[in-house]
Order: C-alpha cells, then sequence, then structure tokens
C-alpha cells in the first residue's frame, strides 16, 4: 500500500505543535502588551487643552503650591478644577493679550466655565475620595507623578485596581510627612518602611482599617 504521508511529515507535525504552543503565547503576550500599552491606559500621553496649562511652568518655574488652583483637595471628595477667577488673579495683569488665555478671558466675559479634558478619568464604579488620601498621608505626586515636569498634563499611572491595590495593601511603602505632602522634591528615604510604620500610627490608621483597605467594598460601593 502506498504510503500517504512522507517522510517529512513527522518533522512538520512537530513543528506545527510547538509553532502552535509558541504562538498562543504570543498572542496572549502582545494581547497583555496592548492592554497594558498608552495605546489603551493613556498613560503618558499629554492632554490637549482649550487652554495649554503647563503645570512646569506653575509649579515649578513660579512655585506655586497645589493648593492654591485645587482648593478642595483637603476636604473634598475631588480635588477641583480652578475657576476662571482664580486663573484671572494673576492674568488681569500677566500675559493679558495673550491668544492662548483668549478662552478664559471670554470664561470671565460670559460667566461660562472653561471646558477642561479630564486627565484621570475613573469609572464610575469606583470611589475616590481625595481628602481622606491627603489626610493620611499620601502624597500628590504618588499618584500624579511629577507634574512640575509636564509641560501639559498627562496620565502618570494606569490607574489600574492592581496599581491601587500595591499601596492599600502596604500603605507604610508610601506614607510621608505632613509637610511633604504637597511637595514635588520628596524622595523616598532608603529606611521608608521603618518611618511608613511610624507614620501609620501618627496618622491613626487602625489595623481594623488596615484590613478594610483591602475589602472590594471600599471603592466599589
Amino acid at each position: 500500500m502506498a504510503q500517504i504521508f512522507g517522510k517529512s511529515s513527522n518533522s512538520i507535525a512537530r513543528a506545527t505543535l510547538v509553532g502552535g504552543f509558541f504562538g498562543v503565547f504570543a498572542f496572549f503576550g502582545l494581547v497583555y502588551l496592548v492592554y497594558c500599552s498608552p495605546y489603551t491606559t493613556d498613560q503618558y500621553v499629554p492632554r490637549e487643552q482649550e487652554v495649554p496649562f503647563s503645570h512646569q511652568h506653575h509649579v515649578a518655574g513660579l512655585g506655586l503650591d497645589c493648593r492654591y488652583c485645587h482648593t478642595s483637595v483637603e476636604k473634598s471628595s475631588f480635588a477641583g478644577i480652578p475657576p476662571t477667577e482664580t486663573c484671572m488673579t494673576c492674568h488681569s495683569k500677566v500675559w493679558t493679550d495673550a491668544p492662548m488665555l483668549a478662552p478664559e478671558r471670554q470664561s470671565l466675559a460670559r460667566s461660562q466655565p472653561v471646558h477642561w479634558t479630564r486627565v484621570n478619568d475613573l469609572p464610575d464604579f469606583v470611589f475616590f475620595n481625595h481628602s481622606i488620601h491627603v489626610q493620611k498621608g499620601i502624597g500628590c505626586s504618588t499618584c500624579h507623578g511629577q507634574v512640575n515636569e509636564m509641560p501639559l498634563t498627562w496620565k502618570a499611572h494606569s490607574l489600574f485596581m492592581r496599581w491601587c491595590l500595591d499601596c492599600h495593601e502596604a500603605p507604610q511603602r508610601y506614607l510621608r510627612p505632613k509637610d511633604q505632602i504637597f511637595s514635588m522634591d520628596w524622595t523616598e528615604p532608603p529606611d521608608q518602611l521603618q518611618r511608613g510604620e511610624t507614620l501609620i500610627k501618627e496618622y491613626h490608621i487602625s489595623k481594623q482599617r488596615l484590613e478594610q483597605l483591602r475589602d472590594c467594598s471600599m471603592c466599589h460601593r
């Protein structure tokens, strides 16, 4: 009886199986890379705004404190976008005819807010409270990155749940002294874990609260 498959058939079959095996891994690896890439997360992508506001200029150049514009960050669940009047406190005297600030001047004249594109946009099913994070020792740059180096603001982190849990599961790795919360120059000391444990006590973060930080309902309500 004539042989249907040639001598190379076994080699072809093995190559097909091995290639298929690695192909599946390559496919899922590619999917994962796309899922975590800026294409999906918008991470590191500067957001165009109606007014090209530069944190680099205002924070690093002029030395403005975060709270000058984001007035509600210490007492409210949201940081708050400054009203036009805050911007015009300075720009009614400085750069009064700058074309890039025309939307601000029109906003003031018409009593209509400037439209800002949200940079860190959490899903509706996530509850986040700015004030409690600030009050318990989480600094601005921990979540928002070095905004003092951003000509246009971009998202510094993916905002994936795993990223949030890294802090909720071990907050001592991220806590700062109160006088460093709004500092862009703060760097993690070599003994951060030891200092973090001390800060947990200073901020009155109880053992029960630490356990609750891992509970789903803490963020998903």
